[in-house]
Parts: C-alpha cells; structure tokens; sequence
C-alpha cells in the first residue's frame, strides 16, 4: 500500500483551484429559505458544517435539516460541528420541521443528526417522529434519512424506524478505514458497513446509500475498496466529493482531485455497480438527493 501523504502538520494551505471556487449567493429564493428556517428555529448541516453548496440548495429551496441539535457527541476532525454535551431531544422540533416542510413546498426532504450516543436508541425514536409528522402535514413528501452509526443500538434503532418507511436509507463510510483514526476517531468502519447491510436487508425494497470524501490522503487501491465494501454490503446509492477543511480547526486538505479524476471515479461507481452515482468536486450526501436516478 503506498504511504499516505503527511497529514495536518505537513499539510500547507494554498490556494483554491479555480474549480472549487463557488459564491454564495444572496437571491430571493435564498434569503427565503433562511428566513423561514431562522423563523421555525431550525437547525441545517448546510450551515453548522459550512456545506460548500448551501447558497445553490437553499436557491433551490432545499435543505438538509439537522435534528437533534447542534452538538455531536463525537469529534470528528473533518467535521466542523461542534462536539459536547448535547441537550435532550426538543419534543417541539418534529412540529417545527412539518411546518417547515409546508411553508417552502417541499417534495423532497433529507433528515440528518448529529451523533447522540447518550440516547439509548441513538435518536432513532426521534428521526420516527419526525418523519410521521412531516407526512401528517404533507402526505406526498418523499424522505431521506443520513443517520449516524447507531454504535451500541443499531437492531434496536433499525427496528424503531422501521413503521416510518418509505425512506432513501443513507449512512456515510466518509472515508477510507486507514484514515479513520485521523478522520474519524469515533466511528468504525466495520460497524457503518453493518449498519447498511441491516438495514438492506430489514428494508424491502430501500434505497441505501453511502458517501465518502477524497483528498485526505487516500489511494486509489483503498477507495476502489470502499466502493466494493459498500456493493458487497448492498448499497445502491453513492456521492464522491472533494474535502474541504470546514474551520481551522478541521484537517488539512491532502490534495484537491481534479475534475478529471472525479469522471473517472464516477465511470468506476457505475462500472462496479451501483445504481446512483454523483461524483465531483462539489458532491455531498445529500447534494441533488432528490434526482431519482441519476449515473
């Protein structure tokens, strides 16, 4: 295996390559989906992680709500989401979010958290009773959900969700297992292959997807892995995108992949087998999640 690139400490800052520059735009649809989001007390992972496209998504009148707070249990170092003691689960928040989802109109929405491994069921009861109240108030609306690990609950957590399908289910590896003690500390990447196969095959008929991270200092070798891992645990969907260090506190960038490389990536995904994939620079879980299919 071929050494992977020093990391933070050797790692200099430069410039951004001319296709990773992006301005965030400040139009109507935007500022709208800011106001209405602010207004119901609504947290986004496009904010509290510095989601390089949430001018674009909330101009499309998308967002990825982030529930159960903004404090995560763990620290992970590519992450800018801040790590503590979370508060309990607000019990007003399922409301707030099918208000949401009925003042912008929605079609498609993707629920994500924070990691809650203080919570015995990992949070899954409460990513339930979201959804149920989303679909009380907009009955056509169609979910997906990017769950955490659930690391000591995961037959418990898959089962509580289980009344609130349909949903796209998604769990992400982010990156390859070498890089998991730097990347991320507190996950496994065993136990996110496991979560995925569980829930392919709990869920008839579902949807599961994952997404992993380039420039970290990975290998082709190891990322042509993960893609097999991920098949092998019968994930349908998959997202590659650049890592961009979201605060200064979060790892240096390695090596920012030319589009070029992401084609080729892109070309692999479909060649292995998966029946979903978005893979550029700018490509991000829950980025254009709604497109039903697309290769």
């Amino acid at each position: 295996m071929q050494e992977h690139k020093a990391q933070s400490t050797k790692s200099k800052s430069r410039r951004l390559p001319p296709w990773l520059r992006r301005p965030l735009p400040a139009d109507g649809s935007f500022q709208h989906t800011s106001k209405v989001l602010e207004s119901l007390g609504l947290q986004t992972i496009c904010s509290n992680a510095n989601c390089p496209n949430r001018g674009e998504c909330f101009s499309r009148g998308t967002a990825t709500v982030l529930i159960l707070g903004n404090i995560c249990t763990r620290n992970c170092k590519f992450c800018s989401v801040a790590a503590g003691k979370p508060e309990p689960p607000d019990k007003t928040e399922p409301a707030r979010l099918a208000e949401m989802a009925k003042q912008m109109q929605l079609k498609y929405l993707v629920i994500t958290s924070v990691d809650r491994d203080d919570l015995p069921d990992g949070g899954a009861g409460h990513f339930r009773d979201c959804i149920d109240a989303v679909r009380q108030q907009c009955p056509d609306m169609k979910f997906e959900i990017l769950t955490p690990d659930f690391r000591n609950c995961q037959a418990r957590a898959l089962q509580i969700l289980q009344s609130s399908l349909p949903f796209v289910f998604a769990h992400n590896v982010e990156t390859v297992p070498s890089l998991y003690p730097v990347a991320r500390a507190g996950g496994d990447y065993q136990l996110s292959l496991n979560l995925l196969k569980m829930a392919k095959e709990q869920y008839l008929n579902v949807q599961t997807k994952s997404s992993i991270m380039l420039g970290l200092g990975e290998t082709d070798a190891e990322i042509e892995q993960v893609l097999k891992d991920l098949l092998e645990a019968g994930c349908d969907r998959i997202t590659i995108g650049q890592y961009l260090k979201p605060s200064k506190d979060s790892l240096e960038v390695v090596e920012y992949v030319t589009p070029a490389k992401f084609d080729f990536w892109k070309q692999k995904a479909i060649e292995l087998g998966f029946s979903w994939v978005i893979c550029a620079p700018f490509a991000r879980s829950s980025y254009f999640a709604e497109l039903q299919n697309t290769k």
